[in-house]
């Protein structure tokens, strides 16, 4: 790969070339990272540290918050330091590196939603066997399915990125390595790695959307046709809609990123949709689940602002 390679060094173009708004973007992307450290913190900390919550639901949500984290992890500080210096340089290796925990991280975040969701249709649908079907084992497995697909699926975009032939430009209009603007620099034929997005990458995006809309299509009729207590339809109305808002974060600008066969022929829109599901996203996901599910609210005031 060495040998044939011989850009060893890309150069991000990033959000903005205006010198003036390199200290205002640096000041607002801080705290919108640091607010996603704290809100997914603080989660994690309160699911392993209350009893209460020791249950699939949170598990899975800790999870999330985990892969928050993570997710934003991989391109905030890279890009916080290009703010700071005025030079948003990157080196082949480091840019692959990018681009395979990119896309372990969000493809993984993708299959967890439906996992989520799978929990809540067995939660609400078939309580008596709840504790069977979802039991610590089954868990585990679930999580370890989805960390374990998401990485195979970064590692072949990973491979495949690492065959292309860079001999010429080494600007990319990104933020960070993303697949799109990136083999368009390759001088060798990127049809396949561009079909590869479109199909696996679509598919793995396509597929657990659709899966949670048929989900809570069901869930919502089961609710409406046999649970008969307003006060127990309430309580999982409350939980499907949290998770509801944070399926449409994701996936709305997700799906209008990748499920379109493009080249990467609108950058602009490109990273204005993957800021929404890579750093916005992550914030909110904290509040939406702390603003709408009162177990999570009372741990959070219990564990963070009484003494014991």
């Amino acid at each position: 790969m060495d040998n044939q390679t011989e850009v060893r060094k890309f150069i991000l173009l990033g959000l903005s070339n205006v010198q003036g708004l390199q200290k205002f973007l640096f000041m607002l992307f801080l705290l919108l990272y640091l607010s996603n450290l704290l809100g997914n913190m603080s989660i994690m900390i309160v699911v392993v540290r209350e009893p209460r919550l020791h249950t699939p639901m949170y598990f899975f949500l800790c999870n999330l918050s985990c892969l928050d984290i993570f997710f934003s992890t991989v391109t905030v500080p890279k890009m916080l330091a290009g703010f700071l210096s005025g030079y948003q340089g990157i080196s082949y290796t480091g840019c692959l590196s990018q681009l395979h925990f990119f896309h372990f991280m969000g493809s993984n975040e993708a299959l967890l939603l439906a996992v989520m969701a799978y929990d809540r249709f067995v939660a609400i649908c078939n309580p008596l066997r709840y504790t069977l079907i979802m039991s610590p084992w089954a868990c585990l497995l679930l999580a370890v399915g989805t960390w374990t697909t998401g990485f195979l699926h970064a590692l072949m975009h990973t491979v495949m990125t690492s065959r292309l032939h860079f001999c010429g430009p080494n600007h990319i209009q990104h933020y960070f390595c993303e697949i799109k603007p990136l083999v368009k620099l390759a001088c060798n034929s990127s049809q396949l790695n561009l079909g590869l997005l479109s199909i696996i990458t679509g598919s793995i995006v396509i597929g657990p959307f659709v899966f949670i809309l048929l989900s809570y299509l069901y869930i919502f009729s089961f609710l409406r046709l046999k649970v008969q207590s307003k006060e127990g339809r309430r309580k999982s109305f409350s939980t499907c809609i949290s998770h509801l808002t944070v399926v449409t974060l994701l996936y709305v600008p997700v799906i209008f990123n990748y499920v379109p066969p493009s080249s990467g022929n609108s950058p602009r829109r490109d990273m204005i949709a993957t800021l929404i599901y890579n750093v916005v996203t992550p914030v909110l996901n904290p509040l939406i689940y702390t603003l709408r599910n009162v177990e999570v609210k009372h741990a959070l005031k219990r564990r963070l602002f009484t003494r014991e």
